[in-house]
């Protein structure tokens, strides 16, 4: 027996599971909450690391009281895109880790775009545009708010960087989650010069080397694996951010195959060659964590939208689901603009959800939650038409995240998209991916030539009674209801600072 270990720090918690890779099988699980700092100002999104690593630390000491320990290979870590952890020279952390979903850089961003020449010009500079959730603005942020913190800084690493140093005492960075900071080329795969020397010349020594994903960040420490009853040499892979470790987890590596998370975010993706560069900056030209790329649409406000609703509408998981499905299709003209939190995709970091449509019929617990659930939906299809023109066309989704386990909302899915959606067996794709990548870079330091898409083979499956195909007619309706959505939001666009 082989066994691989994979951990997915997110924003709300941090999940682990066991695969045995000899039959495919995940054999155990666990997870630990953790939370956000309360109190903060609007905008601002902040969690201390060390509740990543005390959640690690939980789900590890569970994880291995359930199986063999005897047989453990190799860890996998994924973690939350573009958080920003500020060390010192000892490699302490300077002040709690601010996340993908902190919109308060929007100033650095505005900034940085000037100083560099506009947005095309950092487009041919990285392959993306500065956006809020990116880590060189947090950067920059820093260095112009907290000029005493930034004045410590030594090295600067991702979440999933930061937990990969404290496992092996390696400070390290692989291309995929790397592609999101905005501080490196992603055609080339290097740093981008010009980028760092905008925020500071003296950051290039604070960044790590980048390293090619097959490459383990270094071996577990020996008092942590003493601590947690590991024997042998434990290799931790080089990881990756959870879109990339989540299109492992879901075979998403190689082209024609497109995930979708339905999660706190959402987000869809699909596996490249080659860089897919939007001139536009609207889709995200990440590198893969396999060797590839992974264009990718993110948008900010998925089960966050959800879950506010239901909680507003003291609805749990089962009414939600049973009050959606009694509500007629597109909700009798009820629509909801999601806007939260701002938004990524379209780029309206100030902007705020809008319902349009009101009136006593639709003023209705059914109608809102159906609302929010095609609002939702609508946003991430306007990033899905988007990824179209790239070249990406779907034939079928494969679903992962909270949503995918709603049928009403897989049948929305479906019918927006206008392709069949499937979910995933096992439904924490990222921290598959992330033991599946442990298990390739484990074989790869020993001189096996498996391949990752043959890893995959063995261990990722679709739950096909999930399976639901698009309505026509629902189909039609939808295509409207997009053309309104896309058509309100770029109306008030003035009216949220854009």
């Amino acid at each position: 027996m082989s066994i691989y270990l994979g951990i997915d720090s997110g924003t709300q918690s941090t999940k682990a599971i066991a695969l045995d890779l000899d039959t495919g099988r995940v054999i155990a699980e666990a997870r630990a909450p953790h939370s956000l700092i309360a109190g903060l100002p609007a905008g601002h999104m902040e969690q201390r690391p060390q509740e990543w690593t005390e959640a690690l630390d939980h789900v590890m000491a569970e994880l291995t009281e359930k199986i063999d320990r005897s047989q453990v290979r190799g860890i996998g870590v994924s973690g939350q895109q573009h958080g920003f952890v500020p060390l010192d020279e000892n490699g302490e952390v300077i002040r709690p880790a601010k996340l993908w979903c902190d919109t308060s850089t929007a100033p650095e961003c505005a900034l940085l775009t000037k100083k560099l020449g506009g947005t095309a010009a950092v487009i041919r500079r990285a392959g993306l545009p500065f956006l809020p959730g990116y880590t060189a603005p947090k950067i920059f942020w820093l260095k112009r708010h907290e000029p005493a913190n930034y004045q410590r800084l030594r090295h600067v690493l991702l979440p999933h960087d930061y937990l990969n140093f404290w496992l092996t005492g390696n400070y390290f960075m692989e291309h995929g989650d790397a592609s999101g900071t905005a501080l490196m080329d992603v055609r080339k795969r290097t740093w981008s010069k010009e980028i760092i020397a905008a925020i500071d010349p003296k950051l290039i020594n604070y960044l790590p080397p980048l390293t090619s994903s097959e490459q383990p960040a270094g071996l577990l420490k020996p008092e942590l694996a003493r601590q947690w009853g590991l024997t042998g040499e434990v290799v931790v892979s080089a990881g990756g951010g959870d879109n990339m470790m989540g299109a492992i987890g879901t075979g998403n590596v190689a082209p024609g195959v497109v995930t979708a998370s339905f999660g706190t975010s959402g987000t869809i993706y699909a596996y490249s060659k080659k860089p897919v560069i939007d001139a536009q900056g609207e889709i995200a030209a990440f590198c893969s964590s396999t060797g590839g790329w992974l264009p990718l649409l993110c948008t900010m406000n998925v089960t966050l939208v959800t879950g506010q609703f239901s909680k507003l509408l003291s609805a749990d998981l089962a009414a939600m689901e049973s009050a959606v499905a009694a509500t007629p299709v597109g909700a009798d003209g009820l629509q909801l603009l999601p806007y939260l939190d701002g938004e990524r995709t379209p780029n309206l970091p100030k902007a705020n959800g809008v319902l349009f449509g009101l009136t006593r019929a639709t003023a209705e617990r059914g109608h809102l939650l159906r609302a929010a659930m095609e609002g939702v939906t609508l946003g991430m299809n306007y990033g899905l038409r988007r990824l179209g023109t790239l070249g990406i066309k779907p034939k079928e989704i494969r679903l992962t995240g909270g949503g995918a386990k709603s049928n009403a909302w897989r049948q929305i899915m479906a019918d927006i998209f206008e392709v069949p959606v499937v979910k995933m067996l096992e439904d924490e794709g990222a921290a598959l991916g992330g033991a599946l990548q442990a298990a390739w870079c484990d074989g790869l330091r020993h001189g096996q030539k498996t391949s990752l898409a043959a890893l995959c083979a063995r261990a990722v499956a679709l739950d096909e009674n999930s399976r639901v195909s698009p309505d026509r007619k629902n189909r039609a309706l939808y295509r409207k209801m997009q053309t309104r959505h896309d058509a309100l939001t770029q109306a008030l666009r003035p009216f949220y600072g854009a």
